[in-house]
């Protein structure tokens, strides 16, 4: 029986960490950069926790 692959697009934009939350990285920091205050920026900078609705169905995906 051949092996599930895991899903390539979320492979690129999650990743789980040790104790098993899936982390994001926030929207809103690819254009548009300069009429955003700094301090803006620095916030959309952080990676994010998903929702754990959201994380079930990522981890499915994820799962190889």
């Amino acid at each position: 029986m051949p092996k599930q692959k895991s899903h390539s697009g979320a492979k690129k934009r999650f990743k789980v960490t040790g104790s098993g939350k899936v982390m994001k990285q926030q929207a809103g920091m690819r254009h548009n950069l300069e009429l955003k205050s700094s301090r803006r920026t620095r916030r959309l900078n952080e990676d994010q926790v998903l929702p754990k609705s959201d994380a079930k169905i990522i981890k499915r995906l994820l799962a190889s």
